[in-house]
């Protein structure tokens, strides 16, 4: 039960910060949280330390638990992105996701058919032959199963490890996308055969043709989403 309690003060409170539903450098005490979720002082403890290690509140004696600018959050932090894709408005949010995938991931493709497994590209292959058997038949939580796997692979798949540890980053914002209806009732053809082409030049080791095919994954993806943040201002943190 203190682990269910735990999870939705949690959560409801990380969504208030993100949301600025409480503003940056507002104080709250523990007793007033404790007595807006009907909960005990270790819940409200285990919650703020959660929040605490996100970088998103300080506790400071007494004045209470201050919330912190963006600044300071893990902002690659998963739990974060996936409060931060919750809102309504989250254009901003999704774009920046976007604009990052799409500086990563095609130079992971290009690492990955320079230094992919035989193995690791004989499983993109096969990853990339299911996606496009499942997407046609318009099942979507298979797919975005199938398409986390794949993207998190070519990271792995690139022997950068700085590269392979936003997997969880990627795994987010699919799943956000996918949860915001934010994906065809059915992937594209084109979509499907890209990712075929972008295995296929990982085994065959051609690194510009990974290269390119991911590029073009990415400026696919960039143009069915951009409508939900055009006009949205830019972010720049103090």
């Amino acid at each position: 039960m203190s682990g269910g309690l735990h999870a939705r003060v949690l959560n409801d409170l990380g969504l208030s910060i993100v949301s600025g539903g409480i503003s940056p450098e507002s104080a709250i005490l523990a007793e007033q949280l404790e007595e807006r979720y009907g909960v005990s002082r270790s819940v409200v403890r285990e919650a703020v330390r959660v929040l605490q290690s996100l970088g998103m509140v300080s506790s400071i004696k007494r004045v209470g638990i201050r919330v912190q600018p963006m600044s300071q959050w893990s902002l690659y932090d998963p739990l974060v992105i996936r409060w931060r894709l919750e809102q309504a408005e989250n254009g901003r949010q999704m774009r920046s996701l976007t604009e990052l995938r799409s500086a990563i991931e095609p130079r992971a493709a290009q690492l990955a058919a320079s230094h992919a497994s035989d193995e690791a590209a004989g499983e993109l292959l096969a990853l990339a032959a299911r996606m496009r058997a499942v997407g046609r038949s318009g099942d979507l939580e298979l797919f975005l199963e199938l398409d986390i796997r794949f993207h998190s692979l070519v990271l792995a798949a690139s022997g950068n490890e700085m590269f392979a540890r936003l997997d969880r980053v990627i795994a987010e914002v699919l799943t956000g996308r996918t949860n915001r209806g934010l994906m065809p009732s059915s992937p594209h053809d084109e979509a499907l055969q890209l990712h075929v082409d972008v295995a296929d030049a990982i085994q065959g080791k051609r690194p510009a043709d990974a290269l390119a095919s991911m590029e073009r994954i990415m400026r696919r993806t960039s143009e069915e989403v951009e409508p939900i943040w055009v006009d949205e201002p830019r972010i720049f943190l103090d």
